[in-house]
């Protein structure tokens, strides 16, 4: 029995590998339907066979739904901004958050990428602004404090008009790692630091995380030096 189950994977792993491999080297009937699929394909996510059933979804539509979907892409990658002051993505020089009054200006959340903030702003719980770093601090990766907008928060926080910044990043040895970097450069300032509760589970990204979850992670944040001592 073990040996015909295992004859019955092997042959569905060909299978797999033969339908895929012809896939990537079948022959397209048009150019122009190969250089369209070969562009979705370099999307995230998006292998040949998913970016070909797109393509030829669009080839269904109207032809104006088609001129809809890329004239939404090309404005947008001509006109949008990133926040001067918190580097959110953003139809103008400073985004809605940081143009709005009501929000305190005095707490900053400081999180990876424009996701975090969307994740974090659908619990409707927390109601700072945030500073977006554009990434984490990898070295594997090639990726230094000086590629990030690091510097920017730090000036910001030397300004002496913050009372508390929040970490939020995932936590994996690159989110705790970042952390860390600017913590060193402010803890002799007088700005309170702490760091979500790990509701989040180590290595998960916050956009991922259920709404409750991340919600209660703000609201029941823990003093950053804790984390650090856990960490050592």
């Amino acid at each position: 029995m073990c040996k015909i189950q295992n004859s019955t994977y092997l042959i569905y792993f060909v299978i797999w590998n033969l339908f895929f491999g012809i896939l990537e080297t079948m022959e397209f009937s048009s150019k122009l339907l190969e250089k369209a699929v070969n562009e979705v394909a370099q999307l995230p996510g998006i292998g040949k066979r998913t970016a070909l059933r797109l393509v030829l979804h669009l080839l269904k539509q109207p032809m104006e739904q088609t001129q809809f979907l890329s004239n939404a892409l090309t404005t947008m990658r001509e006109e949008i901004k990133f926040c001067k002051s918190c580097h959110n993505i953003s139809d103008v020089e400073v985004c809605e958050i940081c143009n709005n009054g009501a929000r305190n200006h005095q707490i900053i959340c400081v999180v990876e990428d424009v996701r975090d903030v969307m994740a974090i702003e659908n619990t409707n719980q927390f109601k700072g602004i945030y500073h977006v770093l554009g990434g984490k601090i990898s070295p594997i990766d090639g990726v230094g404090p000086s590629q990030l907008n690091i510097n920017s928060l730090i000036e910001k926080a030397k300004l002496g008009n913050i009372e508390e910044l929040i970490f939020a990043l995932s936590s994996t040895m690159e989110g705790d790692t970042t952390n860390f970097y600017i913590f060193k450069h402010i803890k002799d300032l007088p700005i309170k630091t702490s760091t979500i509760a790990r509701g989040i589970a180590v290595g998960d990204e916050l956009e991922y995380a259920d709404e409750v979850t991340l919600g209660r992670s703000i609201l029941n944040r823990i003093p950053f030096e804790n984390s650090v001592n856990k960490m050592h």
